[in-house]
């Protein structure tokens, strides 16, 4: 009767239970969300992006460590900073000898030891599980390093594109895998390679909201490595006291951040030095705050220097990146429906980069490593202004046209594809510039290395390898085959103070050595007599002087055994020094000769002289 009466069958249909759906996991929820829902910009708001080409996670990862591997196995050393202040003393600690610099010295602990300890066990567990030579040691270290930065750029572009959008985060992947700024920084062993790694790992985790890894990235960064590097984190400090006015969460955050790695840091260095000792606080007392002139003793450079070296190493991300506050501001102009909010975040985002370049610039002692740290910001904010230029261009075009026009990046195109195209260009002839005109000091010795498995020198004599003027691009002790051979240093026209070895003994960094000094004064007990000397490792410019003769002319004295050429700056055109451009780099650019030279008497090498 029901099913034949109408209203019976109406009324018992809206009293039936409804069938219970499956419950969806929160997981599930927020999956399903971002696979129908594009990318959201703060200030650009949402834009369809889902059939956009773009790189997947585990594929930028491939090609990032590619570029990361070239790096650690062809780039130079450009500071001698890195050398003896960090690849020596690791040396030191895992084979008991090396050269010390004053910032060792217990009278002054500039330096920390934690932040080479840190790099000391990897190497030691791989030096323990495959016995190899020391030179495969500092390239293991290296390759791990540049792993460490491809791991965090990935983690970065991938938030890059769930916060910005994919367009702005390939165009940042781009900027960071060819730009020869990344080429040199990720794989250099300097606290302020370190902490551009953790300006990659805090700005990810402010993009994130996970502020208390933001926070902790920050407080490794400033104390780990680099005091001054706590630069980077105010914006997200303004961001989460200010903006969400999370004073308690922010005190909390730093609170624990400064234990966690204070405390060991503490530890290890009161160890080292023998008394305590704070070593991001000397640092900045020295820096900041010395007497005697602190760092411009070491030299200073014009106004200009940081905008030549960005171009050199970001060509045209950096000036874009320049510009990426001006063209927000403009595209906030054209855009609607906007929150007030979202565009003081999306300002916030842009602004570590200017204080930066702000405070840095106005110091008169500039150096290339200063701007380490925020390089992956000169890429994040190079991005930001591309998209944007293109975002202002397709508004006028509508204007001017007034045609219906859905999404822009059809058609502007064109714009990112042409600076994409210049920039790769570019970049990739700077990278195989500074490999061309300026890794002859890592070939030579590299090629000095091999006279430790020729027994030509017995099993227990000393061998002393001398350097003058070239004493400034010394890899690093690794590059010697065994304690018993000595890094010399002869004189030359430098007048500055150079290291010397650590005290013998395994409380060496504890022991006050002699003849230091915080004024970069010249210490003559450096000197070696050159008659004692085994090998010589110089560069003939052919402009001699009476304290840099022309040793390989010499011949009464020295053997020539290997002879490469190396970029003589000084007599070769600026642009074809800077960028290679096949066969004119060659034929306008002048080369000096890179040389080992052996001295004559002792044991003579089977192998003949040879030039590259």
């Amino acid at each position: 009767m029901t099913n034949k009466n109408p209203r019976l069958r109406k009324l018992f249909l809206k009293n039936a239970p409804k069938e219970s759906k499956p419950q969806k996991s929160k997981s599930e929820e927020k999956e399903k969300i971002e696979k129908v829902a594009p990318p959201t910009s703060p200030l650009l708001g949402t834009y369809e992006e889902r059939n956009m080409v773009h790189l997947q996670t585990n594929t930028a990862f491939k090609v990032l460590i590619s570029a990361r591997i070239c790096s650690a196995i062809w780039s130079n050393i450009s500071d001698c900073d890195e050398t003896f202040n960090y690849w020596e003393p690791m040396h030191y600690m895992m084979y008991g000898k090396g050269m010390q610099t004053w910032e060792y010295s217990p009278e002054y602990a500039l330096r920390s030891y934690s932040y080479i300890l840190f790099h000391v066990l990897p190497a030691l567990i791989y030096e323990k599980i495959f016995n190899p030579n020391r030179m495969l040691v500092f390239y293991f270290v290296r390759c791990l390093l540049g792993f460490s930065c491809a791991l965090l750029e990935t983690y970065f572009y991938k938030s890059v594109c769930r916060r910005f959008g994919i367009h702005i985060g390939r165009l940042t992947l781009l900027f960071l895998i060819l730009s020869p700024g990344m080429f040199i920084a990720s794989s250099a062993f300097l606290p302020s390679s370190f902490s551009m790694l953790m300006t990659i790992l805090s700005m990810t985790a402010w993009f994130e909201k996970q502020y208390a890894l933001a926070v902790l990235a920050t407080a490794l960064s400033a104390l780990l490595s680099w005091p001054f590097a706590a630069l980077v984190g105010l914006p997200i400090a303004f961001d989460l006291i200010v903006k969400r006015r999370e004073l308690f969460e922010f005190c909390k955050y730093s609170l624990i951040s400064l234990v966690v790695v204070m405390v060991p840091i503490m530890k290890i260095d009161t160890d080292a030095y023998g008394k305590i000792v704070i070593a991001p606080l000397n640092i900045v007392l020295y820096n900041v705050f010395s007497s005697n002139r602190g760092p411009d003793l070491y030299g200073t450079e014009p106004w200009h220097f940081y905008l030549i070296n960005g171009f050199l190493n970001f060509n045209l991300a950096f000036p874009l990146a320049l510009i990426s506050i001006l063209i927000a501001a403009v595209v906030v102009l054209i855009s609607d429906k906007r929150e007030s909010s979202q565009k003081i975040q999306y300002f916030l985002h842009l602004s570590p980069l200017y204080l930066w370049l702000a405070v840095f610039g106005l110091q008169q002692h500039k150096e290339e490593r200063f701007l380490f740290p925020i390089y992956p910001l000169i890429c994040l904010n190079g991005a930001f202004a591309l998209d944007g230029i293109q975002r202002t261009m397709f508004f006028a075009l509508k204007k001017i046209t007034r045609m219906k026009m859905s999404g822009y990046l059809p058609q502007t195109n064109l714009v990112a594809v042409g600076i994409a195209l210049i920039f790769t260009v570019l970049g990739l002839s700077r990278s195989f510039a500074l490999y061309k005109g300026y890794h002859a000091p890592l070939d030579i010795y590299m090629e000095l290395s091999k006279f430790g498995s020729q027994n030509e020198f017995g099993t227990s004599r000393e061998i002393n390898v001398c350097v003058g003027k070239e004493w400034h691009r010394f890899p690093s002790s690794f590059f010697l085959p065994n304690n018993r051979w000595n890094l010399r240093f002869i004189e030359s026209e430098f007048k500055g103070q150079l290291p010397q070895p650590y005290q013998p003994g395994p409380d060496g960094t504890s022991i006050v050595p002699p003849n230091f000094n915080d004024e970069n004064r010249e210490e003559r007990s450096r000197y070696f007599d050159i008659a004692k000397c085994d090998f010589l490792v110089d560069l003939n410019t052919s402009r001699l002087t009476k304290l840099e003769p022309i040793y390989a002319d010499d011949k009464a004295k020295w053997d020539l055994i290997i002879s490469i050429p190396y970029l003589d700056n000084e007599r070769s055109p600026k642009l074809l020094r800077a960028f290679y451009i096949p066969y004119l780099t060659e034929e306008s650019c002048t080369y000096a000769s890179y040389q080992l030279l052996k001295a004559r008497g002792k044991p003579q090498s089977r192998r003949k002289a040879k030039t590259r």
